[in-house]
């Protein structure tokens, strides 16, 4: 292994050196805002170009060495009409987040990632044309739509699924995949209501065996079936783009002077669920791979109050499909209702700094023998930032606990802004608790992260 890492030191150079060299080529000048004709009013274009390295503090081993480069174009016409479009092209030194691989079959193919080779990848990230139609705007196009406001963790952030490379650990608007959607907004009384159509069946992405973050955690595994082996069978991955489509509607505005939303979401869980098939051979149990309709009704609120800000989100998920070792089950699922909350608490009181804090309830309607998972779950995150010599230096610290399973993730972080459009950042994620957890599960896997990003 040590002879084939310096064979491909070489290429590995010439990557990372593709990336910061495209930077220029692909960007505008400063500014780049131009005279444009009359039904043109405006055209920005820029690149942002993001180098992140990620060293494994038990190993001294390289999880990766990433050069991301991220160029976007706004046209503004006249009439308010506008298109926007964002790429996005990875090149990692390593290959070792995803061994081979860019994308598998969860993602839709008009939605993939696309090969650059063994080391690169090439995605559209967004583009979509916002209509102006009066009192109402049209968004048609791949796009993100972002429901919830929890830090950190998850809970009405449904509507796009997830790429868990890297597990949980980059920014949301880095990690969900973008979905063709059709997306009206209305004004309706003191807010304004939202419909969604989305023909993108895309689901999780979920990282191969050999991927540093593959899912290790028997919560994310097919159940143990005793004397039989487990395979994996057919991926009965949604693929219609009108039959398997999702939809949703959502209000959102002022009520009793509290910001305040409430929504419906006709979806495809994008988690898989693992189903035994009976007719699995003997000694060995074979499972599907199965993505289960659900219907999710939700809300938030949030109110500031002096220097104090709380916020709340709440759902309920009509069908929460989950594993059981009982083998008076035959397909080894368990169908369920469930119901989610969260409660957040944020300060300002102290200048330039931000102490928030979160408390996660899930509660499972039907409890039942052999599940791979509580009926309870309880997690606590904590975040807190400071920000020092005129916001050029943050630091950060992020801090998230499941109070029964006992792991969680801690993430100490500090960036500096050298100068305009230039920031670099080093940080900590570490891993701790049991593997059977959906944290411990990477206890081996705590790394040093370092890296800048360049806005041209």
């Amino acid at each position: 292994m040590c002879g084939q890492a310096s064979l491909r030191s070489p290429l590995r150079t010439s990557l990372l050196l593709a990336g910061l060299g495209l930077a220029p080529l692909l960007a505008p000048a400063p500014g780049a805002s131009q005279e444009a004709p009359s039904w043109l009013r405006r055209v920005d274009a820029g690149v942002r170009l993001e180098v992140e390295s990620a060293v494994d503090t038990g190993t001294a081993r390289f999880q990766k060495a990433e050069a991301t480069l991220l160029p976007e174009v706004r046209l503004d016409f006249a009439g308010g009409h506008a298109l926007e479009a964002i790429a996005r092209v990875r090149l990692d030194a390593f290959d070792r987040l995803e061994p081979g691989r860019v994308a598998g079959g969860e993602v839709a193919p008009w939605s993939r990632r696309r090969s650059l080779g063994a080391h690169g990848e090439v995605e559209l990230r967004e583009l979509f044309l916002d209509l102006d139609l009066g009192r109402a705007r049209l968004t048609l196009g791949k796009q993100q739509v972002v429901w919830g406001e929890s830090d950190g963790l998850k809970l009405l952030d449904l509507v796009n699924p997830q790429e868990f490379r890297e597990f949980i650990l980059p920014p949301f608007d880095q990690s969900r995949i973008p979905l063709w959607t059709a997306n009206l907004e209305v004004p309706l009384g003191p807010g304004t209501l939202q419909l969604l159509f989305i023909p993108d069946p895309s689901v999780h992405d979920i990282p191969p065996a050999d991927g540093v973050f593959a899912f290790r955690s028997p919560q994310l595994l097919p159940p143990p079936v005793p004397g039989r082996v487990p395979i994996l069978g057919d991926e009965r991955i949604p693929d219609r783009a009108f039959e398997d489509a999702d939809a949703g509607v959502r209000w959102r505005g002022q009520l009793l002077g509290s910001d305040f939303s409430a929504g419906y979401l006709y979806q495809h869980d994008d988690r898989p669920v693992f189903a035994l098939d009976p007719t699995s051979p003997p000694g060995i149990a074979r499972f599907d791979v199965v993505y289960e309709r659900t219907h999710i009704v939700g809300a938030t609120g949030s109110s500031a109050i002096g220097d104090w800000t709380l916020r709340g989100e709440m759902l309920w998920r009509s069908d929460r499909v989950l594993s059981t070792r009982d083998p008076g089950v035959r397909d080894r699922l368990h169908r369920t209702g469930e119901l989610e909350a969260v409660v957040g608490l944020d300060w300002f009181g102290l200048r330039d700094t931000l102490l928030s804090v979160q408390l996660f309830q899930s509660l499972l309607l039907d409890d039942a023998p052999g599940l791979l998972r509580d009926a309870y779950e309880t997690r606590f995150t904590l975040y807190a930032e400071r920000r020092l010599w005129n916001d050029r230096l943050t630091l950060e610290l992020q801090w998230i606990h499941d109070l029964l399973e006992g792991d969680g993730l801690l993430r100490p972080r500090a960036s500096y802004e050298v100068r305009d459009g230039l920031d670099a950042w080093v940080g900590l994620d570490a891993f701790y608790g049991s593997e059977s957890g959906l944290f411990g599960q990477y206890r081996a896997n705590d790394r040093v992260v370092i890296g800048f990003e360049l806005g041209i």
